[in-house]
């Protein structure tokens, strides 16, 4: 058994299940037509590879899943744009896609005070019934869904925070400007999850498809917490990179 082979998904024992080698053939034929390309019909494909349609379709739907083909009901199946791969950064999610050449947005689901609760006390250093504002916007990308995003501040060290705020907007840019408050640091954490009913019906993502789900607390220069943001990212369009160095 060659190096390449192993790389290439194939089992030490040799036997390679059927839609596996269907995926491998459907992965060349996507590089030859190229994005945005329609996938030929499940009856000729399976006829050109001489497998049952049943076959052909845990292909497509592994792929679907993997974000390289994207179905649309009613028009069939293409061939997907790659996935954003954006630099896990302090930079703000809108700088982050402007500075890809993307035009990030975001629509706003829910702007509410609520109270703390311990577990938000303890990350934003303040008391469990202490109020935070729950800012809760889908995040968009060239105006497709792509994530989900939670984002928890102290209103007392935050009040009137959405008086002349944009919600469609950057956060950081306001908190800066506002309250001449800027992100210095940050902890954060991630996580494969799968997509509530909920979660899934506001970014228009499959329940079944693995999110990316990024939890981070961020610090001001003086190491003052400023907000606690869950994010949700659907796993078929975007995968993140960090630049590692020895210490």
């Amino acid at each position: 058994m060659t190096i390449s082979a192993v790389r290439g998904g194939v089992p030490e024992h040799g036997r390679v299940p059927k839609y596996y080698a269907v995926k491998r053939q459907l992965l060349n034929l996507l590089a030859e037509l190229g994005e945005g390309a329609l996938l030929p019909a499940e009856r000729e494909l399976a006829a050109a590879y001489g497998v049952a349609r049943s076959t052909l379709r845990q292909a497509i739907s592994e792929l679907t899943l993997e974000g390289r083909l994207r179905a649309y009901r009613g028009r069939g199946t293409f061939v997907a744009a790659p996935k954003l791969i954006q630099p896990l950064s302090l930079v703000s999610y809108t700088e982050a896609l402007h500075e890809m050449g993307h035009r990030p947005g975001r629509r706003l689901v829910t702007a509410e005070p609520i109270p703390a609760g311990v577990a938000l006390a303890d990350d934003l250093r303040i008391d469990p019934d202490d109020e935070v504002l729950h800012l809760e916007r889908v995040l968009l990308v060239d105006d497709e869904p792509l994530g989900l995003e939670s984002t928890y501040l102290p209103v007392g060290r935050f009040p009137d925070l959405m008086d002349g705020f944009d919600a469609t907007g950057s956060l950081y840019r306001h908190v800066r400007t506002r309250y001449g408050v800027t992100y210095a640091e940050a902890t954060e954490r991630i996580e494969t999850v799968l997509a509530t009913p909920r979660d899934a019906l506001l970014i228009a993502a499959n329940p079944a498809l693995p999110m990316l789900l990024m939890q981070r607390v961020s610090y001001d220069a003086d190491g003052v917490p400023i907000e606690r943001v869950r994010s949700l990212y659907r796993g078929d369009r975007i995968g993140f990179v960090t630049h590692l160095r020895a210490t």
